[in-house]
């Protein structure tokens, strides 16, 4: 059994093609992941990279503890289920299971006839790797085939075989090896619509009897839903979420994930959100609806969107609008929709219409809407009524992005304030700015990111709520009756707390001036280079004098020699001597560089004082870099950053190698 892990992957082919960008996911042992996607998204090309049928471009990929980027496939101990069941007609049922165990050696000592030990001239035994013997073959071929229940078929071939049948005897042949992670790629999809289903449950049943990890690819996504612990939607080569089902249904992270999951899928209208006093009016555009909900149920809501002028995708799912006489009378947010036809599916009614009066309801447009009503419904066309919605259930996205702008964990916390001296007044609270924050005095905003509230400061706040998501604290604060959020490692206990502020993280905006936060990583132009030098080495127990290849990373024509994890990685994902003909952007955070006698010549141009951190903004070639100092420098100063710290982009094809 293993986990998984994945950083930084990339698949792109000669062509410059991208098939899979920038992949990263954590899995863990035992956990059911689903790659769902439509076709052309990256998944089978992922699957196939994690199985070694297809050359990592860059990245690492570790099974377990061992990286696994060059290794050849039959030595990652995985099993792969294929689509077309790859049977081999000829042989039986208990042949085909059979066959991967007979072509594999397993280690074990060298034995006497009566199966004792045999020992060295040193006493010890003499390790070998054998085949498995007839005894061993069939016992392991007769427990794959009981958990699978096709003991009584072993003696028969695949083409007296059901499809579904067919499909037992490929998961056969993968389980019987006990891999450490089993692929299975869109194994299900040669199916009709009903052994799908048998099967999809036989699947499950089998991940909780074998207790492996399982990583299934499919374009279904109600076998993602109904199978998986974690789903990764992609789109284009692009990871566009990962998450659990309910998450994935719940918090879509974007507009393709939203449509994508669920059926039928989420109406979308485009519309203004504005912000007036505690409610928000929203308008939906090319048609005459608007409503006005409180500003309570948007609060995550990014604040540069509730000022009327955006525009954005409004969604609701169809059992979050309800036709409901009752509901529609209780319900303060509602819109008129004119019936154009309904389907009856038997437990449900999907009753579609139009909010556009003069819109037909057919066509797929921002104004169409897709209701969901229990049990059979009977509207007549061209009906007009009203419908509630659900404002809890809103999701709302950037019209050009696509992106959420509601998401669960907010970036910001957009605050009225004002200025006057050196002291900031927020929320009925006064905080002193520290010299590295210039303003003009006057009425402003200040943008404090969630990771930028610490939990030691002198501000009295009541902590109201602790909220896990995906393993991160997110906690809801009450500051003087106005609600701010932070992250946190652990939840922290209820009631008063003190809170205070990293100044270099926020954006301060007051009058003509704006205060930008200091950025996390500093990036350098540069190149990769291998010198040789005359070194002592020993080898066979003898010294000898020999040319030994050293890599540097050329900054500036400063060279700082690079540790093979980083070299490794390099030449895995530049082929041949490319990687010396090549410009990567360096990348170090402000913590990274030391300031040393030598190195990377640096002008400080100002010292930045945040209070209880000093950082240095220095120009090296034009580029501005940011350094953490105990002290303050002037003029021309040489810094050495931590190599081994590096984070490495290949800028032609932006790439991220390390």
């Amino acid at each position: 059994m293993a986990n998984l892990s994945l950083k930084h992957i990339y698949k792109v082919y000669p062509n410059g093609a991208k098939a899979v960008n920038d992949f990263n996911m954590q899995i863990s042992d035992k956990e059911f992941i689903v790659f769902v996607g439509p076709s052309g998204c990256g998944k089978s090309t992922t699957l196939r990279m994690i199985a070694g049928l297809e050359k990592i471009t860059a990245g690492e990929l570790k099974i377990g503890d061992m990286v696994v980027n060059g290794m050849e496939p039959k030595d990652r101990d995985i099993a792969m289920v294929f689509q077309n069941y790859a049977l081999y007609p000829h042989m039986t049922i208990f042949e085909n299971l059979a066959f991967g165990l007979r072509m594999r050696k397993i280690p074990d000592i060298k034995r006497d006839k009566e199966g004792n030990p045999i020992l060295n001239k040193k006493g010890k035994e003499i390790p070998i790797m054998r085949r498995y013997n007839k005894k061993e073959l069939t016992e392991k071929v007769n427990e794959a085939a009981e958990i699978l229940e096709i003991s009584d078929y072993l003696k028969r071939k695949p083409k007296e075989m059901s499809g579904g049948q067919r499909q037992r005897v490929a998961l056969g042949r993968a389980i019987v090896r006990k891999p450490k992670v089993m692929l299975l790629d869109e194994p299900l999809s040669n199916l009709d619509a009903k052994l799908r289903t048998q099967m999809r449950s036989e699947i499950v049943k089998l991940h909780k009897k074998l207790q492996t990890t399982f990583i299934y690819v499919t374009h279904d996504q109600v076998e993602a839903m109904t199978m998986g612990t974690r789903i990764v939607v992609m789109k284009d080569g692009f990871v566009k979420q990962i998450d659990t089902p309910k998450n994935l249904y719940k918090y879509p992270a974007n507009k393709f994930v939203a449509g994508f999951i669920g059926t039928p899928q989420m109406n979308f209208f485009e519309g203004t959100l504005k912000k007036i006093g505690d409610k928000v009016q929203i308008k939906f555009m090319y048609s005459d609806a608007e409503i006005t909900v409180p500003y309570s149920f948007l609060m995550k809501t990014l604040p540069e969107y509730l000022d009327g002028t955006k525009e954005v995708y409004i969604g609701f799912r169809a059992e979050s609008i309800s036709l409901d006489e009752d509901k529609v009378k209780a319900s303060e947010a509602k819109f008129k929709v004119r019936i154009s036809h309904s389907e009856e599916l038997g437990t449900e009614t999907l009753i579609y219409g139009d909010i556009n009066m003069e819109g037909d309801g057919f066509a797929e447009t921002s104004t169409r809407v897709i209701i969901k009503s229990a049990g059979f419904k009977e509207l007549q066309p061209d009906t007009i009524c009203e419908a509630a919605l659900d404002l809890s259930a809103i999701h709302l996205f950037d019209k050009e992005t696509e992106e959420s702008i509601m998401p669960r964990i907010p970036k910001y916390n957009t605050l009225d304030c004002s200025v006057k001296g050196r002291t900031l007044h927020l929320l009925g609270t006064q905080v002193t700015l520290p010299e590295a924050i210039a303003c003009e005095d006057g009425k402003g905003e200040v943008c404090i990111p969630v990771s930028a509230i610490r939990f030691d400061g002198d501000i009295k706040a009541h902590v109201v709520d602790n909220e896990n998501i995906n393993g991160e604290i997110l906690v809801s604060l009450d500051l003087n009756g106005s609600r701010i959020y932070a992250l946190a490692a652990q939840p922290i206990e209820m009631g008063e707390v003190g809170i205070g502020l990293d100044f270099k993280k926020i954006i301060l905006k007051n009058g003509k001036t704006e205060n930008q936060p200091m950025p996390d990583v500093n990036g350098l132009d540069g190149t990769f280079v291998m010198e040789k030098v005359v070194e002592t080495v020993k080898k066979n127990g003898k010294e000898r004098r020999e040319r030994v290849a050293h890599y540097y990373l050329l900054i500036q024509e400063v060279k700082l020699e690079a540790p093979a994890s980083v070299y490794e990685m390099m030449f895995a994902a530049t082929s041949g001597r490319k990687v010396f003909n090549s410009v990567f952007k360096y990348e170090w955070s402000a913590y990274d560089f030391k300031i040393s006698d030598t190195g990377i010549l640096a002008e400080v141009l100002e010292m930045l004082d945040y209070g209880t951190e000093k950082f240095l903004r220095c120009s090296v070639g034009g580029t501005l870099i940011y350094v953490k100092t105990d002290r303050e420098y002037r003029g021309k100063i040489h810094l050495l950053p931590d190599v081994s710290k590096v984070s490495v982009i290949e800028s032609e094809r932006q790439i991220r190698i390390v």
